[in-house]
């Protein structure tokens, strides 16, 4: 147990932040929700109704979206994009690294994945496999913002007399994408700010960033 513990400290510690923060969002959420419901005279809802709502389902897919639309950005951009200096990025002066090799020299080695061993497909499948994961999960939450903020929309239109809309409709308003936009443009200002700090700033031990004596122009890890 403790060499497992050891082995995936950092995932296990991030899964409990995220089910901590989720938690923390869906009791805080609900007090708000029902704070609206009585200003607007209308009935409160229980904790579990609460989770199908508009206004968690929204809040929920509407962040998720964007965190996925970075992490699918930025491992497609630094496929072919370099920052000189930056822990982030390749070396531009390297004609090729690790990460560029042709997995497909190493079709006989027994310790490859197998769909490297397997090749064909299902090596062209898994040789994009993280960026498709990524795009899969942010068209899913994409969605889903949508589904739920459209539930929440209508819910705002029925208290206040106005006229409800589709899924499809709600995507075509601005309130859709100003909700997108707003989450989008925080996510690419922290991809922005880690790749450029990391050219003169260090944290000794993490993997993030260079080795603290390593010059500033030096690109990648080290």
């Amino acid at each position: 147990m403790r060499r497992f513990l050891r082995n995936n400290g950092l995932s296990l510690v991030l899964l409990g932040i995220f089910l901590a923060t989720l938690v923390g969002q869906s009791f805080t959420g609900f007090q708000v929700y029902n704070n609206d419901q009585l200003e607007h005279h209308q009935a409160t809802v229980a904790f579990g109704t609460y989770l199908t709502t508009g206004h968690f389902v929204e809040a929920v897919f509407e962040n998720w979206e964007s965190e996925f639309l970075q992490d699918a950005a930025y491992v497609l951009l630094t496929v072919y994009l370099f920052q000189r200096g930056s822990s982030e990025s390749k070396d531009p002066d390297k004609a090729e690294e690790p990460v560029d090799a042709d997995p497909r020299d190493s079709q006989d080695d027994p310790k490859a994945p197998w769909p490297v061993r397997r090749g064909g497909g299902w090596l062209r499948l898994y040789e994009n496999s993280l960026l498709l994961a990524f795009l899969t999960l942010f068209l899913v939450a994409f969605a889903l913002h949508a589904v739920g903020g459209a539930a929440a929309y209508n819910h705002e239109q029925v208290i206040n007399g106005g006229e409800t809309v589709s899924t499809f409709q709600y995507v075509g308003t601005s309130q859709f994408w100003f909700e997108s936009f707003q989450n989008w443009q925080s996510e690419f200002l922290a991809l922005f700010s880690i790749v450029t700090l990391s050219i003169v700033l260090r944290q000794r031990g993490s993997p993030e960033s260079k080795p603290v004596a390593n010059p500033h122009y030096e690109t990648g890890e080290g």
